[in-house]
């Protein structure tokens, strides 16, 4: 099974959504988000922090190594934390989630009146947009996607 939850960023223009795989990781493993804006004061720390796309995730390494019960230093890092699912975004970013459901509504109705056309336009809707955000330097979208 796996968890969301929505944050929003330090300066609190905008929020993220974010997957726990396997539920594993609790909501306090993210210290602070920060979205573009508020991330250009922020001093990168590797250690605890990833970033994606001008948004920066701060995470509790403490919390993260205690609740993944492994040894300090066993691997468990920001990358390992993102890359791995256990606390990243819900999509292949902070709000896609809720932005790809509105751009399938057109083509989902399209489904039932000619469904073999549906079926081109949603394979197509699926390339083009990985394209697009590969070319925006989403890590995700980069790195081969998400947990389903």
């Amino acid at each position: 099974m796996c968890t969301s939850y929505e944050q929003r960023c330090s300066c609190g223009i905008r929020s993220a959504s974010f997957h726990f795989k396997d539920s594993i990781m609790p909501e306090q493993v993210i210290r602070n988000v920060y979205c573009p804006v508020c991330s250009s004061g922020v001093a990168f720390d590797p250690g605890s922090m990833i970033v994606d796309n001008g948004w920066i995730i701060e995470y509790d390494m403490d919390i993260a190594v205690f609740k993944a019960q492994k040894p300090a230093g066993a691997g468990i890092t920001p990358d390992y934390l993102f890359d791995g699912e256990l606390c990243t975004w819900n999509g292949l970013y902070p709000g896609d989630h809720a932005d790809s459901v509105k751009e399938r509504e057109a083509l989902v109705a399209l489904s039932k009146t000619d469904p073999l056309r549906y079926l081109r336009e949603i394979k197509e809707w699926a390339l083009q947009r990985e394209d697009k955000l590969k070319a925006e330097g989403w890590r995700k979208a980069l790195n081969g996607g998400e947990c389903t």
